[in-house]
């Protein structure tokens, strides 16, 4: 990563902006072409520097549901299990802990029974159980790392 890059994400954390060329605007921002704006964006995804980049959405206002869930998964079936749950598209995140509850993900669905079944899949193709966590009550963290 160089300063480009770094001024790139920083600039993008901070918002994205809504215009019909926002990559034009954010290139102009950072005084590079839109074009290298893209090449970078591609590139720090593929180099997993970023594991995404696009808007996050309330789910619930569109009538979806989501939810913390967390699976005990022995050591030694780890990497095997975290690739059958980030293979379902209801997955938006997983998350290694230190706890006996040591895999943690978020399911996000369209329609709040959607939970029960990515659940129901997740326990059928790993043996083993779900915990879910709803969601009680939300908080706005502007957490901000600058790159």
């Amino acid at each position: 990563m160089d300063d480009i890059d770094r001024a790139l994400i920083n600039t993008l954390h901070g918002g994205f902006p809504l215009v019909a060329e926002p990559y034009r605007a954010v290139g102009q921002q950072l005084g590079i072409g839109e074009a290298d704006v893209l090449v970078r964006l591609r590139r720090l995804l593929d180099d997993r520097v970023l594991t995404r980049f696009g808007p996050l959405f309330q789910v619930e206002r569109m009538g979806g549901a989501f939810v913390l869930a967390a699976l005990a998964v022995p050591e030694e079936r780890f990497d095997e299990v975290a690739r059958q749950v980030n293979a379902l598209p209801e997955v938006a995140h997983n998350y290694r802990r230190e706890h006996a509850l040591n895999m943690w993900f978020v399911l996000g669905t369209e329609t709040p029974d959607g939970i029960a079944a990515a659940v129901a899949r997740i326990e059928r193709e790993t043996g083993l159980a779900v915990q879910c966590f709803p969601k009680e009550r939300e908080y706005f963290v502007e957490l901000r790392l600058p790159a």
